[in-house]
Order: structure tokens, then sequence, then C-alpha cells
């Protein structure tokens, strides 16, 4: 294991302390997105074996595949104060068929905002379709990155300057009333090719220890990445029991400014927060209000704009395949996939889909 990771996973240890901690005694609100007003909720915290083989070291990054490069770096640098650390072009057979897809050149670009990655890719060819206009927040295909601002409202005010698409009404906040996430603030927007993002502002003593930091900056960092799942059993036997990543904790969400939040009328949610030793969490949204959501659809491609992909770095990628395939888990990838350099970060790689398709990029540094 490299320097540099051994020293995200230090830090990081830290964080998943005080993060399980606050779980077992709260609402997941105190330290993540999931709290909002909730008419009824529950908390529950589970203490999981990690798998014998095959750990989840680290969610490395989050990324989106994009119509434009050129769009979409200015749009996270100017609008959101990414930073772009990597853009570089790949091609060959290794890319295409890590990737599921035949033909393609790709320009890859890694952004960074305080200790977290985004990955965008743009197949230059073949290009794939747009986001469907009509998206909602409890389709199955929904993902988003959830980054930290230090003040909600200069936040907010400084994205209306850039005439981003709402997609809550505004920023929402967690009455008072809920004693343990009062004053967590957030607002969901899109990015400049539909995808569903969202700014979110911890209160004194509320989340990650680290977003309490004195800062002069506005955006802080990810984290979380958020996903909707159809049903959380089948969710949490891939994530923690296949990949061991471990569930810190759970609510039941609904009330008036959830529905706003996510522009969902009815909405009322079952979240599960869930982590690995280092890097941004992973959410479960299910909705068990409105059950309208529409899966994934079945011919998606890795590179239609509705495509995400989260990084996770493995300690045994080899063992981890057996057992993806022992358990019929869907790969897009036909196996692990040998690169010929380190142009993307890693030798190895495999992507895979969870139950309701969401795409995970497998790797092995």
């Amino acid at each position: 294991m490299n320097t540099k990771l051994m020293k995200r996973l230090q830090r990081s240890l830290l964080s998943a302390l005080v993060f399980a901690a606050i779980v077992i005694t709260s609402s997941p609100a105190a330290v993540s997105q999931i709290g909002r007003s909730q008419a009824s909720s529950s908390t529950s915290y589970i203490a999981q074996k990690r798998p014998t083989q095959s750990v989840t070291l680290a969610v490395e990054s989050v990324g989106m595949t994009v119509a434009d490069m050129d769009r979409a770096v200015a749009f996270y640098s100017q609008v959101l104060a990414f930073q772009k650390v990597s853009d570089v072009e790949v091609l060959g057979s290794a890319y295409e068929q890590l990737q599921g897809l035949f033909g393609i050149r790709l320009r890859v670009v890694k952004m960074q905002l305080g200790d977290e990655l985004i990955e965008l890719t743009e197949y230059l060819t073949p290009k794939g379709r747009p986001i469907p206009i009509d998206s909602r927040s409890n389709d199955h295909w929904f993902q988003h990155i959830a980054i930290v601002v230090s003040d909600m409202d200069k936040a907010y005010q400084h994205l209306r300057k850039f005439k981003v698409q709402h997609t809550s009404t505004a920023p929402q906040r967690i009455p008072d009333s809920n004693k343990v996430a009062a004053g967590i603030r957030a607002f969901y927007f899109k990015g400049p090719d539909g995808h569903n993002l969202e700014i979110i502002y911890f209160p004194p003593g509320k989340g990650d220890p680290k977003w309490q930091k004195a800062t002069s900056s506005l955006f802080l960092g990810i984290d979380h990445t958020a996903i909707v799942v159809s049903n959380t059993a089948a969710s949490l036997r891939f994530y923690r029991d296949l990949l061991g990543l471990e569930l810190a904790g759970e609510s039941f969400n609904s009330g008036i400014e959830q529905a706003y939040l996510n522009n969902v009328q009815g909405a009322h949610l079952r979240i599960s927060g869930l982590r690995a030793m280092a890097g941004p969490g992973i959410e479960f949204l299910e909705y068990l209000e409105p059950k309208d959501g529409r899966s994934l659809p079945v011919d998606a491609k890795s590179n239609d704009l509705l495509h995400w992909q989260t990084t996770l770095v493995i300690d045994n990628l080899s063992a981890l395949v057996q057992r993806l395939q022992l358990n019929q888990s869907t790969l897009i990838s036909p196996d692990v996939i040998t690169l010929p350099g380190q142009t993307l970060g890693f030798r190895k790689g495999l992507l895979i889909r969870d139950p309701d398709g969401h795409a995970l990029r497998l790797v092995e540094k």
C-alpha cells in the first residue's frame, strides 16, 4: 500500500470513529445529508464484520460522464471551486473492455475540492445519450454528490449568480424541533449536463469535525455521494456483505422540508449511511413513498450522461471478483482489466453495477 493512501486511511480512521460514535446515540442527520424534517425517525448502529477477503479500502472518487469537457471543467472550477489535478486522453482495447464499449476515446479530468476528488469523463467517441429531461429525484438512476459549504446563504446566492438549475425550491433547514440535526441546511441543483448536485451546511457540533475548521473558503469538500435504491436490504447485501463497507446508521425521513428538498411530493425515505475506511460516504435513499421511481434503462451504457461511476480501492480485487461472480453480480467489464500504464491512476480495474444499476469502478493500486 503506498504512503499517500496509508496517510489517508490514518486520517480517516479518526473521522470514522467519531462518525460511528455520533450515530450510536443520534440520527445520521448529525453527520450527513440524511437528516431532514422527520415526521418519524429511528436510528440503529450495527457492528458489522468486514469480509475476510476483499475489503474496500477507500472511496477514492465519484465520476460522471459529461458532454463537453471544457464546459464541465469551467463549471466545477468557476462555480464550485474545484481545482483540476489531471487531464488525460486514453484509447485502446483495454479501456474498451474496462468501460464495456467498443471504439472509445476518452478525455478524463480529475478535479479536487478539499480532500475529495471527482472524475469527469467525456467520450470523444462514441457519444452517448443525454439525461432524460423528466428525471426525478426518486428515479433509481439518481445519484448526487453533497458538497459541504461554510455558509449556505452565501453559497446559494453564489449559485444564483451563475443561474444554476434548481431541483429544490430553495435551501431547506432542519427545524429546531429536531434537536440532533437542527440547523443543517441543504439544497439540490443541477450541473450543466443535468447531473444532480447538493450543497450542505453543517452548523457547529454537526457532521464530520473537519467541516468545522476555521476557513475562508466557501466550498469545502464532498461529504458523500447518495444513490436511490429500490430495496435497502438488497443494497446492503451488495455494499456491506460483498464490498465490505460499514453501515453507520439509518433513519426514516419525511416532512415538508424533505419533499421540497427532493422536489418529490409526499417523499418518505429510508436512508442508510455507509462508510469505507477513507473517502466520502455512500448513502442509500429508498423511497417508501412515492414508489413510482423508474428503473435504470436496460440499454444504459457508460457513455450516457446519466452514467456515474464511484471508484472504490480494493485490497484484493481478484478475490472480490470471484465472490461477485458467485453472487451473480452484473459486470460491465468482462473481468479484471490490466491497463497499459497508470494513466488513470491505477493498473487493474473492473466496472460493475449494483442491484439498481449504479456503476462502481473497483481498482487495485
